[in-house]
C-alpha cells in the first residue's frame, strides 16, 4: 500500500495562496476569509487571477490557461505553505491534465477546498498526497460556522480531527479502519472511468452533494454500482445533501441532510454489508467540518458514531 504523505504543519507567518481554480468570485465575497487568514497569523498571497471573470457558458475565474497558471504557481512556489481554494463551482476538470508537481513533490503543502475541488484532491491522492476536504474561502449563502474554519486551522497546525455523532436511522453498524477518499458525489461520478478516478479498493468513501434532482442522484449512485465501487469499498460516509430534488430555496443546516435523498442512497446500497454513516457534517452546509482525503480513519458505527484520524 502506498504511503500517503501529509504536508508539514504551518507556523506563524507562513504564506497561504488563495486561488480560484473554478468559478468566479467577487472581492466582496472574499474579504472576511482573507482577513481570517491574516488574523490567524498567516500571510494570504492572492493568485494573479483570483478575481478574473471569463464567461463561456459559465462564469469561470479566468480562462483555462489563466487558472492553470495560478494553480501551478500555488502548488510549486517554494514560499507557499498551503493552497486554499476561493470556491468550487465548475472548472477543476480543465486543469488536471496540465498540473505540474515538481516543486510540490519537493515541498508538499495542504490543498484546502471541497465541491468541484474534489477533482484536484483525487489528483493529489493519486500522486500520494493528502488534502483537506473543507470549507472554501468564499462566504457562502448559507453561512459557515466558526468551528468549520477553526478545525481547518487546527489541521494546518498539525492536529487531526475526531468526531462523535448521533446515530441515524439509515446507518449500518460496524467497526472498520481504512483510508478515506471521495468528496462531492457529482465529481466522484464524473471521474469514473478516467485515470484520475479515486482507487476505491478497501477504502472508506465519503460523498456529499447539492442541487441534484433525485433521479440524477440515483443515476450517480447507479453508476457507482455498475462500476463495482460498492463491491470494492469497506465503508461509506454520507454528508450533506442540500437543495435536492426540485427544492429551490436554501435550507438551514438542520434541513441540509435531505431525508428523501438519504432514503434513495440507503435503498441503492441496501444489499451491501459495509458500515455506513449518514449525516456527517461536511458538504454544502453551514457546519462544514473538515475531512482528510487520504487520511487513515477509525470508524465505529453503533448507538453512537465515532470517526477519528
Amino acid at each position: 500500500m502506498k504511503k500517503i504523505i501529509f504536508p508539514k504543519s504551518l507556523k506563524k507567518g507562513d504564506k497561504i495562496a488563495v486561488i480560484s481554480p473554478a468559478g468566479a468570485v467577487d472581492a466582496s465575497q472574499m474579504e472576511k476569509g482573507i482577513e481570517m487568514i491574516k488574523s490567524r497569523g498567516f500571510e494570504p498571497i492572492l493568485g494573479e487571477h483570483l478575481y478574473t471573470r471569463f464567461s463561456n457558458g459559465y462564469n469561470y475565474a479566468g480562462t483555462e490557461q489563466e487558472r492553470i497558471k495560478d494553480i501551478n504557481w500555488a502548488l510549486n512556489d517554494p514560499e507557499i505553505r498551503a493552497v486554499w481554494a476561493s470556491r468550487g463551482g465548475y472548472g477543476c476538470q480543465h486543469l488536471i491534465q496540465h498540473l505540474k508537481m515538481n516543486g510540490f513533490t519537493e515541498n508538499p503543502k495542504w490543498y484546502i477546498g471541497y465541491s468541484d475541488n474534489t477533482v484536484i484532491q483525487s489528483y493529489l491522492l493519486k500522486k500520494g498526497f493528502a488534502s483537506i476536504h473543507g470549507q472554501t474561502i468564499k462566504t457562502s449563502s448559507f453561512g459557515v460556522t466558526d468551528e468549520s474554519y477553526d478545525l481547518i486551522f487546527d489541521i494546518l497546525k498539525g492536529k487531526t480531527p475526531k468526531y462523535s455523532l448521533e446515530s441515524h436511522q439509515f446507518n449500518k453498524e460496524g467497526n472498520i479502519e481504512g483510508e478515506l477518499i471521495g468528496g462531492n458525489l457529482a465529481l466522484v461520478y464524473a471521474l469514473l472511468g478516467t485515470k484520475y478516478s479515486f482507487d476505491f479498493k478497501d477504502k472508506i468513501l465519503f460523498i456529499e452533494d447539492i442541487g441534484e434532482n433525485f433521479y440524477a442522484l440515483d443515476r450517480m449512485m447507479m453508476s457507482l454500482e455498475l462500476a463495482g465501487v460498492f463491491n470494492k469499498i469497506k465503508g461509506l460516509i454520507i454528508g450533506g445533501m442540500t437543495n435536492m430534488g426540485d427544492e429551490k430555496e436554501n435550507k438551514s443546516y438542520e434541513e441540509s441532510f435531505d431525508e428523501f435523498a438519504y432514503k434513495l442512497i440507503a435503498e441503492r446500497i441496501s444489499k451491501y454489508k459495509f458500515p455506513v454513516v449518514f449525516g456527517f457534517p461536511n458538504g454544502h452546509i453551514k457546519d462544514n467540518r473538515p475531512l482528510l482525503i487520504g487520511g487513515q480513519i477509525k470508524m465505529k458505527v453503533g448507538t453512537k458514531v465515532k470517526i477519528e484520524f
